[in-house]
């Protein structure tokens, strides 16, 4: 429990929960910002008839 309360009560806690949250959302964004740039592709390849 005591390391819960410096997590959130300390600088470095809360730094360290920042940069968690960052980095997951960064996760996010290069999940979703890959599978639409693949989708984007494919749907090109097939609207030119060269599917790889």
């Amino acid at each position: 429990m005591h390391a819960l309360v410096d997590f959130f009560s300390t600088d470095y806690g809360l730094m360290s929960a920042g940069v968690i949250a960052f980095m997951l959302g960064m996760g996010v964004f290069f999940v979703r910002f890959f599978l639409s740039h693949i989708e984007q592709d494919a749907k090109r390849a097939q609207r030119e008839g060269t599917a790889r």
